[in-house]
């Protein structure tokens, strides 16, 4: 009751008939309880403001239904609040992952890719110039993946002759490459 002695249930009846006194009175009696409650349930203020918003306007739709015989005034308008509220937290929707920042590209941009490119035309043709044994040995190594005790077993040869032909095949592709490399 008011302060004028009007029941929340008489402003209810009023607003059924369109009295917006009426409205202006049940929202300022309860409006900050019921954003209290949706602050409470949902704990973001401008999404209480929302449910608190679309409380009262079911209340003005719904006014009509309010029947005073099935129970108080108030525990319709929470009601209604409560029905808002999960409402609200129904199509809400997920938080959605913002926009990255503007930063630079980790990844190598058209000078850099040309240069790499560059390079591994040049490791190739280096490649071309070793002698055939040496040269399968850094392919099996470098490009199969295969260690040196697995490259002896896949070629036959002893582990001590893959080592030291591999050791010779990258020092002279570190010669071949060192002066346009450098």
């Amino acid at each position: 009751m008011s302060a004028d002695g009007t029941p929340d249930a008489e402003l209810i009846r009023r607003i059924a008939g369109g009295d917006r006194s009426a409205f202006e009175e049940l929202h300022r009696r309860y409006a900050r309880s019921v954003l209290g409650v949706a602050l409470r349930r949902i704990g973001d203020r401008g999404r209480a403001e929302d449910a608190t918003q679309d409380t009262f306007a079911s209340v003005w739709r719904s006014a009509r239904r309010f029947d005073p015989s099935r129970g108080a005034a108030t525990s319709w308008l929470y009601t209604v609040a409560r029905n808002a509220i999960v409402d609200g937290l129904r199509r809400t929707p997920p938080l959605a992952v913002g926009d990255p920042p503007d930063l630079p590209s980790s990844d190598p941009g058209p000078a850099e890719r040309a240069e790499a490119e560059w390079t591994a035309w040049r490791v190739h043709r280096a490649l071309e110039t070793l002698p055939p044994e040496e040269r399968s040995l850094v392919e099996l190594a470098y490009w199969s993946g295969m260690s040196q005790s697995e490259i002896a077993a896949y070629v036959d040869l002893p582990l001590g002759t893959v080592k030291t032909r591999t050791r010779s095949a990258l020092r002279r592709l570190a010669d071949e490459l060192d002066e346009e490399l450098a």
